[in-house]
């Protein structure tokens, strides 16, 4: 995978990471018990998460989740809607006037895939999406994918490669991608 790197077990920064988790899933859960009226509160909660001002035209419709929040970067007009899980710690960004529907996961961590290296760490990669993109209830990016502009990820889809910019794109089925050394 492009641009994938390691956090090792039992290291200072998987210790970092594993703190920061810690605290920002007590703040998503916090974020999730307000009343959808209370966007003030809102705002401050998911500024607590980013680590930074939230952009004021940003729209997170609660439940969200998140396990990192300091490598999230939303742009201007980006609308988020109910049930998402962004898992930033490889790093999200979200391009200006981007719309994602309900229940999209956008997740940067993983393991590594061979299965005597996969309790090594965690695997982490970013998500670019560039501006203009809707992104459909339901859909799943994977680490490593960019997103071009203007682009639309239908429902239910699976984003394992590069999306090219202002194209419909759509999955299901079954590819075999390679073969795995079994475990010792």
């Amino acid at each position: 995978m492009r641009n994938e790197r390691l956090i090792p077990r039992r290291t200072p920064e998987a210790r970092a990471v594993t703190e920061r988790t810690q605290i920002v899933m007590e703040l998503t859960s916090r974020l999730n018990v307000l009343r959808h009226s209370d966007i003030d509160g809102r705002m401050a909660l998911l500024s607590e998460i980013l680590g930074r001002p939230a952009p004021e035209t940003l729209t997170v419709y609660p439940p969200f989740y998140c396990d990192y929040g300091l490598n999230l970067e939303f742009g201007d007009r980006v609308f988020v809607n109910q049930n998402c899980a962004f898992y930033d710690m490889g790093g999200i960004t979200i391009g200006d006037r981007t719309m994602i529907g309900p229940g999209v996961t956008l997740s940067t961590a993983g393991h590594p895939v061979e299965p005597a290296e996969r309790f090594d760490g965690i695997t982490v990669a970013p998500i670019v999406i560039e501006s203009n993109v809707w992104i459909g209830a339901n859909a799943t990016v994977t680490a490593g994918v960019r997103i071009g502009s203007g682009s639309v990820i239908a429902a239910g889809t699976v984003v394992a490669r590069d999306v090219p910019a202002n194209c419909v794109i759509s999955s299901n089925g079954y590819i075999k991608r390679r073969d795995l050394t079994p475990a010792p």
